[in-house]
């Protein structure tokens, strides 16, 4: 899908950007103005800030255009680049944005930079859909003077993706990016839905020169520049074209959910006859076009003074009374979505009724149906994966796995719709021979629809994560790696599972490879050695138990000899003293005996 062609671009070549003058009542804050490119922060002549690029990005290298003077603005003369050894796919990523609808602004330019005189062909996607392609040769003007191009997309999970995707050897390029939160019910959501990317294609105000951010004061709380419309008319209609102005207030302005700026209706250009608009477009997509009007002739005063048809590719698709509709000095919108289109124009015609048509700006944007995204858990497993292999930067793993589908998903990757179709998953992982030297995470069990994975012939090692062995995959390639413990049972399990393992000196456990040790499996203990260590410990404890049981019993006896009751006491010294009585005698007796005395009688009446 081809979107915004250069010839597209150099449409909008002259845009430029200023500051977005919020007013207080303006709700929506979240915003972001990056100098892609430049090492500190930088201020434009309408003193708005630009931050230096010191983050966001995923890779890259920094330069300035080869003539600076030649651009007005501090952030038109610094560029990142994507060189080949970033890889073929770079993003930058906008963290912590609320979801919503965000207004996303880049500007491009290659000036020949390098030197090369080559400018380079690119894609750019935006939340993993594609909305901007860039083919070398730019046209001249284009690749000198740069040009600015703007969309409006929803961000769902609070990070914004904007990615490029190189051709051959082609580093793509940006200067700028601006990321601005809007009313989530702008350009009629709430019909169209949040699944399209409004990609501008014109934006344009008639009666006037171009004005708003970048060419003049005035606000856009969107911070949309207008264009002037000359370039777009039809040279047929030119002659008959008048441009009326006013002073005078516009009411229903500024307000939500399109916050049109009052300076768009204040105003306009009129013909007695037809007014006509050639658009460039694609022919592969719808298209959303927005017609502003406002009765700023005083002379109209009543309904039926001014009445005109809008036809688009010659069908009639409504009539337009402005004064019966909201009457005179108001603001009035309407838009029409143009479908099955047949060529890359687009024509737009305002046909008199009753006096002259009348118009004050006209915006046509390209309806980009969301591309498929990767399942979101895929996603987490797939980063996880990144960072636990320590994959390089040059294979260019970077937004997600794998969109926009029409780009090569990453490096190694096969990716395939899921059944009904709503989402994408991954199938395949090669990565063989790449130099790899981390371990494979255990998020990889949330791959659940992975076929192959081939990580052979690398540096890998660690044990292999219980959830790998997926029932969907059929090859498991880890040869020549240096992995170590047993094999998961979800590997050895599997009847369908063709497993090459050799080459892992430390692996036990399967078939091919050396016994695992008594009580060892999966890189850690089996079920028994768990259940023997428990058993041990049981048994330990167990006698522990026993020894201080046996201690207490045998302490509590000494304690029972050692502290008799006070009586027990008494008899047991009584006793005592008669002993020691009765052993004196003896031995008196003993001695008289032997010095031949009378033995005295034992007990003496």
């Amino acid at each position: 899908m081809s979107l915004l062609s250069p010839s597209s671009f150099f449409f909008l070549s002259l845009l430029l950007v200023l500051p977005l003058s919020l007013a207080s009542s303006y709700p929506y804050k979240a915003s972001y103005r990056i100098d892609c490119g430049s090492a500190t922060s930088t201020t434009d002549p309408f003193n708005t800030t630009w931050q230096a690029d010191d983050r966001y990005y995923t890779s890259g290298a920094t330069s300035i255009v080869s003539e600076p003077l030649h651009f007005r603005f501090p952030h038109e003369k610094t560029l990142r680049y994507f060189p080949p050894s970033s890889g073929k796919k770079n993003c930058y990523i906008i963290p912590n944005l609320p979801p919503g609808r965000y207004y996303i602004r880049t500007f491009t330019v290659y000036d020949n930079y390098d030197g090369k005189s080559h400018s380079p062909s690119f894609d750019v996607s935006v939340e993993g859909t594609l909305v901007f392609s860039w083919r070398s040769p730019w046209p001249e003007g284009l690749a000198r003077d740069g040009a600015y191009s703007d969309l409006f997309a929803f961000v769902k999970d609070g990070e914004l993706d904007l990615c490029f995707y190189s051709f051959a050897t082609d580093p793509p390029v940006i200067a700028s990016l601006e990321v601005q939160q809007i009313d989530p019910l702008s350009y009629d959501a709430a019909t169209i839905g949040n699944n399209h990317i409004l990609v501008n294609y014109g934006r344009l105000t008639s009666g006037s020169n171009q004005w708003g951010p970048g060419f003049s004061n005035d606000a856009d709380d969107f911070g949309r520049s207008w264009q002037s419309d000359a370039a777009s008319r039809s040279p047929n209609a030119k002659s008959s074209i008048k441009s009326v102005t006013t002073r005078e207030r516009i009411t229903n302005t500024n307000q939500p959910p399109n916050y049109y700026p009052m300076k768009l209706y204040q105003t306009a250009i009129v013909s007695s006859g037809a007014i006509q608009y050639n658009l460039a477009v694609d022919a592969k997509l719808d298209y959303l076009i927005w017609f502003h009007f406002a009765e700023i002739d005083s002379s109209v005063t009543k309904a039926g003074q001014r009445v005109f048809d809008i036809l688009v590719n010659d069908k009639n698709v409504t009539r337009v009374d402005i004064f019966n509709s909201v009457g005179s000095f108001a603001a009035y919108s309407w838009h029409y979505v143009a479908k099955n289109l047949s060529s890359t124009e687009l024509t737009v015609k305002l046909v008199p009724v009753v006096g002259a048509a009348l118009i004050s700006g006209l915006e046509n944007y390209a309806l980009v149906p969301n591309d498929l995204s990767t399942v979101p858990e895929q996603v987490i497993a797939m980063r996880a994966l990144k960072e636990s292999l320590r994959v390089p930067d040059r294979m260019g793993w970077n937004g997600d796995p794998c969109a926009p589908t029409n780009w090569d998903a990453w490096e190694g990757i096969t990716c395939h719709p899921n059944k009904d179709e709503t989402a994408v998953v991954i199938s395949q992982i090669d990565l063989g021979s790449q130099g790899l030297k981390g371990y494979i995470s255990d998020k990889i069990s949330l791959l659940s629809n992975l076929v192959n994975l081939n990580l052979s012939t690398n540096s890998l090692g660690g044990t292999l994560p219980s959830g790998l062995g997926q029932q969907s995959l059929v090859r498991l390639d880890l040869s020549d790696n240096q992995f170590t413990g047993s094999i998961p049972d979800s590997l050895t399990s599997s009847s369908k599972l063709q497993l090459v393992l050799s080459g892992n000196k430390g692996l036990c456990g399967a078939p091919s490879l050396p016994s695992c040790p008594l009580f060892w499996e999966n890189g850690g203990l089996s079920k028994g050695g768990k259940i023997a260590i428990v058993i041990l410990s049981l048994v330990l404890f167990s006698g522990v138990l026993l020894v201080v049981y046996i201690c207490c019993i045998r302490r509590g006896r000494n304690d029972y000899d050692f502290g008799l009751p006070q009586d027990l006491m008494s008899l047991s010294a009584k006793r005592n003293r008669y002993q020691r009585q009765k052993s004196l005698m003896l031995l008196e007796m003993e001695s008289q005996h032997a010095k031949g005395l009378p033995t005295l009688p034992l007990n003496p009446r």
